[in-house]
This record gives structure tokens, sequence and C-alpha cells, in this order.
């Protein structure tokens, strides 16, 4: 009896979500976009297969640049035109200069009150000051060039190791990685965390892990952001998950906080931040530093790449798909033709420092090494998952050092 029930007030819930979703898309389907059948409930999350945006692209290809899609509760805008994309970021970037909340905002991200994640309103415009003042500054980057020159240096004179008298195969993507989070960690602490001379190894070993698990939840893969009802049971123990990652992470933070409050001889981010505190007490709170740090260190370690569909439209660039590097030799590239930063009020506050980082990187490798491929076969350009879309198969390289490598590793 309590069986039939159970199974018969199941069958009610299911009912009225199914009305209530129905509903709402009559009320609204003559404003949208062009879409695929949907089905109830779900919507068109059972569309969604990996890698995602290959999915979207053949979608666009089949119902138009520009359609929307019911992902369980959330209506979305799928925009594939670059010149659209454009006009969104240009002319009507205000309207859409919120931003979803996902609950990761809410565990990791002091409850979606982080530049990344804040709401557009005043609160989120401080934060943005405060970062193109206080952070991002041309001169505040270039106090910090000695540490980008010294990290390079390092990762150079370690491929000199095995590469100084023949070729020798490295894979690159940890030691860039490696790169990156040293570079950020000391701008932000004045600490390495990768590296033989880091100072505390169990410490950075820890923070290291930390980081890898709460990529693992990030962007837009939680089903339960989508799908309510799974929230009420803690589908896959989401929350769970996400309430321990936040306390490590905040803890975490609040220790490079007060281990600078002790010991003020670093001139750090943390140090700048400080200061600041001192000067406006009710507004650089420890939360509003703590999540200026953070943004650093999530979107500074595993940058967000273009997507492929922007950064690659047929419509602007001859044989989109093949890598074809000689179409830049021009310099002259449109806006919205190439976005790895994005566009409008949301555009990427660290874009200086990555291009920073990046062109700096790339030069003196190519400067310091001869490059060949490991073997006949082409580099496999495919892409993996994840928000960043990276390369499926890390990249692996034969290199030899020149000898302008013995002048650098003498300074």
């Amino acid at each position: 009896m309590e069986s039939i029930w159970a199974y018969s007030s199941l069958s009610v819930l299911l009912l009225v979500i199914t009305f209530k979703f129905l509903s709402q898309r009559r009320a609204h389907r003559h404003n949208l976009p062009p879409s695929p059948l949907a089905l109830p409930v779900i919507g068109h999350l059972h569309l969604l297969k990996q890698p995602l945006h290959r999915t979207l692209h053949n979608l666009s290809q089949k119902h138009g640049p520009i359609l929307s899609l019911q992902l369980g509760t959330r209506l979305t805008i799928v925009v594939s035109s670059s010149s659209a994309v454009e006009e969104c970021f240009t002319k009507n970037d205000i309207v859409l200069a919120n931003r979803p909340k996902f609950v990761i905002g809410k565990y990791i991200g002091y409850n979606y009150s982080t530049m990344a994640g804040a709401p557009y309103g005043e609160h989120w415009r401080n934060l943005r000051r405060l970062s193109a003042l206080e952070i991002f500054s041309s001169s505040r980057l270039n106090m910090f060039l000695s540490i980008r020159q010294d990290e390079i240096k390092l990762l150079l004179r370690k491929l000199n190791q095995n590469s100084s008298r023949d070729l020798a195969k490295v894979e690159l993507k940890s030691k860039f990685s490696e790169l990156t989070f040293n570079i950020i960690m000391r701008m932000i602490a004045g600490k390495r965390y990768f590296g033989d001379d880091v100072a505390d190894y169990e410490e950075a070993k820890q923070v290291r892990e930390l980081i890898r698990e709460i990529f693992k939840y990030g962007g837009a893969s939680n089903l339960g952001d989508f799908l309510p009802m799974l929230r009420w049971i803690d589908y896959q123990n989401l929350e769970k998950n996400l309430t321990r990652l936040g306390k490590k992470m905040d803890s975490f933070l609040q220790g490079l906080i007060d281990e600078h409050r002790r010991d003020k001889s670093t001139n750090s981010m943390i140090d700048h931040l400080l200061s600041l505190q001192e000067s406006e007490p009710e507004y650089y709170t420890d939360q509003i530093i703590k999540g200026l740090i953070m943004a650093m260190i999530l979107a500074g370690t595993d940058t967000s790449a273009v997507t492929i569909e922007w950064a690659m439209d047929p419509k602007f660039w001859d044989d989109p798909t093949s890598f074809k590097p000689e179409r830049f030799e021009g310099g002259d590239v449109e806006a919205h033709k190439l976005m790895p930063f994005g566009m409008g009020r949301r555009a990427c506050p660290g874009a200086g420092l990555a291009q920073r980082v990046v062109g700096l990187t790339l030069g003196s490798l190519i400067q310091c090494f001869e490059w060949e491929r490991v073997s006949e076969m082409e580099v496999d350009l495919t892409e993996g998952k994840g928000l960043t879309m990276p390369k499926a198969e890390p990249l692996e390289a034969m290199c030899k050092a020149r000898e302008i490598m013995h002048k650098v590793s003498c300074k």
C-alpha cells in the first residue's frame, strides 16, 4: 500500500513539473530564436554531447547562428556567429552583463560575491575598478616583470638540461601549467608551488590538489544547476563536496592573508591589498581580498580559451580548421574575429597579464631552442574536455638548445 502511494505521489509530481515546463515553453516561444524539439522536464539536455562546442556548432548549422535551448529549467540562447556576438557585447552588453547563478558560486565563490560570479551592479563595478586600478594596471604588472622573467628562465634551464647536446623529447603541458601557477602565486603571495625550491612541499602538494579538484566542478557541468530536483537529494553529493572544497579553499586563502599580516617584508598582491584595507577597512574586507585572490588563481592558471567556432568561423577565416599561423602575419585581426578574453563589461581584466606571459614565454622558447615534431605524424590538435578546451593529448615535441641558451644560463 505504501509503495502504491509513493508511486502515485511521484507520478503526480512529474505531471505537475511537465505541465509547468510546457506552459512556460508556450508562454515564451513566440519571442525565442529557433529551437530543436525539446523533451519534458529535461528540455534539450539530452542533446548535449562531448565535445560540447562541436555539438553546439552542429546545432547552429541546422537551426541557425542564434538558437534557443531549454536546459532543464534554464533557458539558454546560443550565439555562434562572431558578428552577432560582437553586437551582443558592444551595443547590448549591459543587457547581458549578469551571470547565471551556478551552485559552485555559492560555496566556492563566497555566495556569488566574487568578480566572476557577482551580479551586475555597484558591488561588481567596485570589484572591476579595483582589479583594473590596483591589480592588473600596467604599472602594477610591470612591477612583477622580474617574476615572469625569473620563472621563464627556470623553464628554459630545465629544458636545457636534457637538450643541450642533442634533440630531446619533452612534454610541455605540465611545464606550462607549472610556469603559470608559479608566476601567479609569486605575484599573489611571493611563494612558488612547483619546482625543487618549494618552501613547504606538503602545503604545495595539497594546494595543487585542491585547485585540480575545484576545476572538476567548474563551468556548467553540474546537472543540479539545471534540474533543481536533483539538488533536493544532493545528486552525486555535489553540494556536500562543494561545501568541503569551499571550506578548504577559504582556509588556504585566509592562511595566506594572516601570514602576510604577520610578515610584511614581501611586496606581493596580498601586501598591497592589506595596505588598502588599513585605509578603507569597511570595504577591503578579508572576504573581498580572498575573492580577488581566488579569481586570480582560478582564472590565471587555466585561462579560458576562445570558443573554436568563434575563432574559426568560415565566414572570416579561409580553411578555418587547418593550422595556418601565416594568416596572422599582417597583424590585422578584427576584434570580432578573435575573442580570447571576451568583450564588453565582462571582458577578462587579466588580458594584459596573459598577453605578457604568453608573449615572453613563446618568444623565449623560439629564441632559445630548435623545435621538431616527435614523429612524421602531424601534431594531434583534437580538443579535450573542459571549459578551456585543452588538447586531448598533451603537447610533446623534440627540442634542442640553440647557442644563445648558454648566455641565458649564465645570467
